[in-house]
Order: C-alpha cells, then sequence, then structure tokens
C-alpha cells in the first residue's frame, strides 16, 4: 500500500487530551498525529491528566502519544508544553527548556506579522480559583459520565446506531454552562483586544471554535482548540489562516495503519533519544509506563 503523504502545516494546537483517564481518546489523537508534519506543535493543557491520575490505568496507548510527540523533536518540530489546571503540576517546571521543546505557563508568538496570545484558559474559570476541590470533584463525576458514554455507545454500536456526547448534551442544554462558555470567550477576547493581541487561542471549556469578536475598542479573533475526549478537534495554521481540524471527517486519519511501517521501525531506535524528556517528568510524578 502506498505511504500516505503527511501534511506539513505551520502550527498545530491541541489541548486537553486528558492522558491517563478513560474517556481519553489516543488511538485517535495518534491516529491524527501520523498525518501531520507541524513546523510547531502547541501543547495546550490538559494532556496529562495528574488530577485524575490512576497509576493502573496508562495504557500503551497513551504512551504512543507521549512517544510520537517527543519523536517529532527530532524531525525539527518546535513543541511548546503550555500547562492547564489538570497538569498543574508542571508548572513548577515553568521556563525549562531543552532543545526545542520548551514548558510554559503562556506564551506569545509572532505569527506572520500578527501577535498570538496563546494560554490554556483556567485563568478565567472562577470555580478553579476559590473551590479548587469542588472543580476536582466535577472532574470525577465528568470522567464517570465518559465510562457511562462509552458503555452506551458500544450497545449503540452493535444495534448498527452512531455515538452520541451525554456531556455534550447535558453542556449545551444548562444555562449557566452556556452563559460560562460566553463569558469565557468574552473575557479572553476584552483582554487581548486591551493588548493588541490579533489571535487569543485557548483550551480548557471543551468547545471548539473559532470566531472573530469586537468591542468598542477594537476586534480579535477567538479561537478554542476543544478537546479529544468529546469532540476530538485541533488548530491548524497554514497558508496565512487558521482552520479548525475535526476528525471525525477525516477520512485518511481514520484508516491510518495501526501497525508501524518498516520506516516507522527503522527511525525507532532514533526516536527513543527523545523519550527520555518525558520519562523525567513521568518519574516526577511516580507514573508508571505500562507493561508490554
Amino acid at each position: 500500500m502506498k505511504k500516505q503523504k503527511k501534511r506539513k502545516l505551520d502550527y498545530v494546537v491541541i489541548s486537553d487530551v486528558h492522558l491517563g483517564t478513560y474517556g481519553c481518546r489516543a488511538k485517535e489523537l495518534l491516529n491524527y498525529l501520523k498525518t501531520i508534519q507541524p513546523k510547531v506543535l502547541i501543547l495546550n493543557g490538559d494532556i496529562i491528566d495528574i488530577w485524575q491520575f490512576n497509576k493502573r490505568y496508562f495504557p500503551k496507548s497513551h504512551m504512543n502519544v507521549i512517544k510520537h510527540i517527543t519523536s517529532l523533536l527530532s524531525k525539527g518540530t518546535t513543541i511548546y508544553y503550555i500547562t492547564g489546571n489538570h497538569d498543574e503540576m508542571l508548572r513548577k517546571f515553568k521556563g525549562f527548556q531543552l532543545g526545542n521543546f520548551k514548558i510554559l505557563n503562556k506564551v506569545v508568538l509572532n505569527i506572520d506579522d500578527k501577535k498570538a496570545w496563546i494560554f490554556h484558559g483556567d485563568v478565567f474559570d472562577i470555580t478553579m480559583k476559590h473551590s479548587k476541590w469542588l472543580a476536582k470533584l466535577g472532574g470525577k463525576g465528568y470522567d464517570f459520565l465518559i465510562l457511562i458514554n462509552t458503555f452506551i455507545n458500544w450497545i449503540s454500536k452493535l444495534f448498527g446506531y452512531g455515538k452520541l456526547s451525554l456531556s455534550k448534551k447535558i453542556k449545551n442544554s444548562v444555562k449557566s454552562a452556556v452563559k460560562f462558555i460566553d463569558n469565557f470567550e468574552k473575557t479572553a477576547s476584552d483582554i487581548a483586544i486591551e493588548n493588541e493581541y490579533n489571535y487569543v487561542i485557548c483550551g480548557h471549556i471543551h468547545q471548539p471554535e473559532i470566531r472573530e469578536i469586537e468591542n468598542q475598542k477594537g476586534k480579535t479573533t477567538y479561537l478554542n482548540s476543544g478537546d479529544w475526549i468529546e469532540n476530538l478537534t485541533a488548530l491548524e495554521y497554514k497558508n496565512r489562516k487558521w482552520s479548525l481540524y475535526e476528525y471525525t471527517n477525516d477520512e485518511i486519519a481514520q484508516n491510518t495503519e495501526k501497525k508501524l511501517s518498516k520506516n516507522e521501525l527503522k527511525n525507532a531506535n532514533k526516536e527513543e533519544k527523545n523519550n527520555f524528556l518525558f520519562e523525567e517528568l513521568l518519574k516526577e510524578f511516580d507514573i508508571q509506563k505500562p507493561l508490554k
């Protein structure tokens, strides 16, 4: 079978992967990553879910995502790891840099002469600031809802029906949740306009979006990369334009070979030299690798 050429992209933004949780769609994310070749990869928070982390659950598919991301370093990709609330323990590594890998809490980039302000977004979450224990409890409830959803979708598939997302239905039907999302987007955009940022790029609320927001002082483009639990989305930048990637519309990624190609096997040893970076972070939090 002819090997599929990878799509070359200038910037890719991924957030809210939640590796280490049952709801994480690691296999789908890996399929996507294997189809692209980004110059810059921005991991915008909640990549490894340390809040919900359970040593007994960190499957090989989750580790394969980490290995693939580190392998991109040897191919010249610059990687920014921006910390979020679920991986906030990494904030003590703020400023850490090794080659073209950097850990930050936020970053401002010049993209084709336009300023992009990039951060996870939990800074706007009042629940996070004042009731962290409540937010964590909510996180566990969300994880349980995803487990139920997985079982329902398994039953649905048996009977030939499509998938559904309970959490998305609940979120979209609860007025307070809709209001929170609207307030989040407006707050981020108002601050971006005040500071003359052309783009404000967030994650956190699991709501993929690209839209221009304007107030009396000016306008900015608000972008949210969504998540890899419900929406399976990312942001891509190429030819001076942002677009929202949706895995469900990508037949090429969905049909990606699960087995390593000969070339990937040949490069496996080369990639191993980059894996020590995340291995050290895993040791820091006493995260054990899955048995082969």
